[in-house]
């Protein structure tokens, strides 16, 4: 194997570690958090860290349907933490 390519093993699974201590964290301000507000915040980041495990895999798999997939799952999580924040303020979704 060549220099570039224990590299580049290398670096995804620092990623992969990185992204998934991430999540633990998380997970944990999702549990313990004091507020409702961090309790959304933990949701949208935890949205954020598997969006980025999922383009590691990809990565690491060479497949690009992974790619696909995270561009759904971004506007899912977007669209249903707009939606949830939205109803802890004002108490219904839709006006």
């Amino acid at each position: 194997m060549s220099l570039a390519t224990d590299l580049m093993n290398m670096a995804l699974i620092l990623a992969f570690v990185v992204v998934s201590v991430a999540q633990a964290m998380s997970m944990v301000r999702l549990i313990i958090g004091p507020s409702t507000g961090d309790r959304i915040l933990a949701l949208d980041t935890m949205v954020v860290n598997a969006i980025g495990l999922i383009v590691l895999l990809g990565i690491a798999q060479g497949v690009r349907v992974y790619f696909e997939a995270s561009m759904i799952i971004a506007m899912l999580g977007f669209v249903s933490t707009v939606a949830y924040a939205r109803f802890v303020l004002r108490g219904d979704i839709i006006e």
